[in-house]
């Protein structure tokens, strides 16, 4: 409609503008047809008109779609309004549910509560009812028992009459008054009760006795399996290795001036005899002996032999030695973790690595004594360092035992005492061999100690002679039973098997043998550890196919 408007308007303007210029300036269409000019005017007047007809009938035509539109603009915002109520409604009927659902839920839960309530209303009930039974029974009981206790207390004082009268006759028939007569039942108590008080001490004696016993075996034998140590120690060598036999007469020196001076200055003695490629030192001392030893060999390699030469070579091999003492004294003391030692007692300590006991290295044996004693200290609730340090210092005085008077315990604990060491210490020192009486717990650990560590198998070796005795002893004493037919002592004699005949021997007697044959041993021979007996009884049945 507005396209139609906007045409006619501008139609119209047109038709003016042409009729405004042919007015007023005709010679613009001069030579022009004046049949075409009012055919021009006509078409434009006609367009005008079409214009003004097509304008009403888009307008009425856009009336009408208006109206329309209005209609359908109300249909829709019926539809919508409609539409609107519907969702409404729903979302009400929705909500309506879910207020329905939560008020069943509270209901139910309300229900619930009510049960509960009831429950705990009955149980409450029941509760009363149960007490209230109780308080009945309880005034019924304290009602009979105030009757019982006024029957008791007649009955208690009939009964102290009674005992009155039978009192006073007594004292008539024994002619004893009061005081007498408890005194006499005193004393026979007094008698009684010292009767069973000393069976009650030695019955509980006894098996403390035995309980000790057990456990003094248990807690040692604890100690030793927990330590491992070496079953021989090595021994000092005195023979020296020489390189031929023209090195004895350098060794020797002219008139015998080296020798002389080599045994003046080391305090020993060197045998050179006709063995060959050996030249033997000899002494009391093993400190000195190592110190010759070691001296000599530097001799040998530098092979300067003279009294100067000499003597500088033992002095300096002295000092070394010195050193080493004192090393091997410090290493042992911290193996054994024993600290703050003076400088004097590792001295002495390192010492012993040079003296042995029945071929046992002594400061190995202390060692071993040390870790036993503690052991065993701890598992009795003691100081385990200060156990330690009682056995590691207890066989202190061989090393000095050459040079002071006395043996070594009495050595040995005048040497700690002189260097600060605790009266514990000391006295584990002298009594470790049972010369005193012990007065510390720890002399007597440090005794178990020595006593296990000395005679444990392998521990001191033994003679070649004394060890096949003992084999042949053990091997004897077995074959002197009736029905063995061999018996072999095996492993260095802590073990010994028996091989019976089977025809005249049964099982039940061969245990027999194998209880009687320890018992055999344990009587006849001296020997430390044990020893183990195995009987074997056996047959066999040999058939050859051919």
């Amino acid at each position: 409609m507005i396209v139609f408007g906007s045409l006619q308007t501008d139609l119209i303007r047109f038709s003016a503008f042409f009729i405004q210029e042919f007015i007023c300036q005709p010679t613009k269409f001069k030579g022009c047809q004046v049949e075409i000019v009012i055919a021009g005017i006509l078409g434009l007047l006609l367009g005008a008109a079409a214009g003004y007809f097509a304008e009403r009938v888009v307008r009425g035509t856009a009336f009408k779609t208006r109206a329309e539109i209005v209609a359908q603009a109300e249909r829709d915002a019926e539809n919508l309004r409609k539409a609107a109520e519907l969702s409404a409604k729903e979302e009400l009927l929705k909500r309506r549910e879910e207020l329905d659902r939560e008020l069943s839920a509270q209901r139910d839960e309300l229900r619930q509560l009510e049960r509960a309530l009831d429950k705990k209303e009955a149980t409450i009930r029941e509760r009363q009812d149960e007490f209230a039974k109780r308080e009945r029974m309880l005034e019924t009981t304290q009602t009979k028992l105030a009757e019982r206790a006024k029957v008791v207390e007649a009955r208690d004082r009939e009964v102290e009459k009674i005992l009155k009268q039978e009192q006073e006759q007594l004292y008539k028939i024994s002619g004893l008054d009061r005081e007498s007569a408890v005194r006499m039942l005193l004393d026979q108590l007094e008698r009684e009760l010292k009767n069973e008080t000393g069976a009650l001490v030695m019955k509980h004696e006894a098996e403390v006795k035995a309980q000790s016993e057990k456990q003094a075996r248990e807690i040692i034998g604890m100690a030793i399996q927990r330590y491992a140590s070496a079953h021989t120690s090595e021994s000092t060598v005195s023979t020296i290795d020489i390189p031929n036999d023209e090195m004895k007469g350098r060794i020797i020196g002219r008139e015998g001036r080296n020798i002389r001076a080599f045994e003046k200055a080391t305090g020993v003695d060197v045998i050179v005899d006709d063995t060959p490629g050996v030249v033997v030192v000899s002494a009391f001392d093993s400190v000195r002996r190592e110190t010759a030893k070691l001296a000599l060999i530097k001799l040998i390699q530098d092979g300067r032999m003279h009294p100067t030469r000499i003597d500088e070579i033992v002095l300096e091999t002295q000092k070394e030695m010195e050193e080493y003492i004192l090393r091997q004294g410090a290493e042992a003391a911290q193996e054994a973790t024993i600290p703050n030692l003076h400088e004097k007692l590792l001295a002495l300590m390192g010492r012993l690595h040079f003296r042995t006991s029945y071929s046992q290295n002594v400061l190995r044996h202390s060692i071993e004594v040390s870790a036993l004693t503690g052991m065993m200290a701890e598992q009795l609730g003691l100081d385990g360092n200060l156990a330690r340090r009682c056995g590691f210092l207890h066989d202190i005085g061989k090393a000095a035992d050459h040079e002071m008077e006395g043996g070594h315990p009495a050595v040995g604990a005048e040497l700690l005492k002189r260097y600060g060491e605790r009266p514990e210490v000391i006295h584990a020192a002298r009594g470790h061999h049972d010369d005193i009486r012990p007065d510390y717990i720890y002399t007597v650990l440090v005794a178990a100690a020595d006593a296990c560590s000395a005679s444990r198998p392998g521990a001191r070796r033994e003679s070649l002679e004394r060890y096949v005795k003992r084999l042949e002893e053990l091997e004897s004493i077995a074959c002197g039973f009736p029905g063995v037919e061999q018996a072999y002592a095996v492993q260095a004699g802590r073990e010994i098997r028996v091989i019976v005949n089977p025809q005249d021997v049964n099982d039940r007697e061969a245990a027999r043998l194998c209880r009687d044959l320890a018992t055999a041993i344990e009587q006849s021979l001296t020997y430390p550890g044990e020893v183990k007996v195995t009987v074997l009884r056996e047959t066999r049945v040999i058939e050859y196919a051919r």
